[in-house]
């Protein structure tokens, strides 16, 4: 099931928040959008779908199959995206995206995007200067995740 996309909704995300109201406009003009039911998975780890997604209404878990078994590695709220790595590099999924209660987001794919570069060229900036922070930031939380276990681990000498 899919909903119209709303402009105010791409502005406060992390995707977002740096387009005025023409710009989210602009960009919301070429995304979908997929309802999710509890527990539907939105991708699975390995697969090729090159797809943004921005959820706007929801929980998203982000998981990893480890030794057969899939872990919850991060809880997505409101306003966060999934996918950069993928839409930028066409590399396969790394984590698997599934629905914790009803959620909504909004997709992107990457030949609908690239039309912007010829037509408006700063939304294509801003945009993929949001990426790069939604990327950093990603980054700065697991570093910060891996020194807490790392400090867990040296003061209790590897007991749990």
């Amino acid at each position: 099931m899919s909903q119209p996309v709303q402009a105010d909704l791409v502005r406060a995300s992390a995707l977002g928040d740096e387009l005025d109201k023409p710009e989210a406009e602009a960009l919301a003009a070429l995304m979908g959008s997929r309802t999710l039911k509890d527990g539907e998975t939105l991708v699975r780890e390995g697969g090729p779908e090159r797809t943004l997604f921005v959820l706007v209404a929801g929980q998203l878990a982000v998981s990893n199959t480890r030794d057969g078994t899939e872990q919850v590695a991060y809880m997505m709220n409101k306003g966060e995206c999934a996918g950069a790595r993928s839409f930028v590099d066409a590399m396969p999924r790394r984590t698997t995206l599934r629905a914790v209660g009803p959620a909504t987001v909004y997709t992107l794919a990457p030949d609908r995007f690239e039309t912007l570069i010829a037509t408006h060229p700063r939304i294509v900036y801003k945009v993929m200067r949001a990426m790069f922070r939604i990327t950093h930031a990603n980054l700065l939380r697991m570093n910060q995740e891996t020194q807490q276990l790392t400090d867990y681990v040296t003061r209790t000498h590897g007991r749990y």
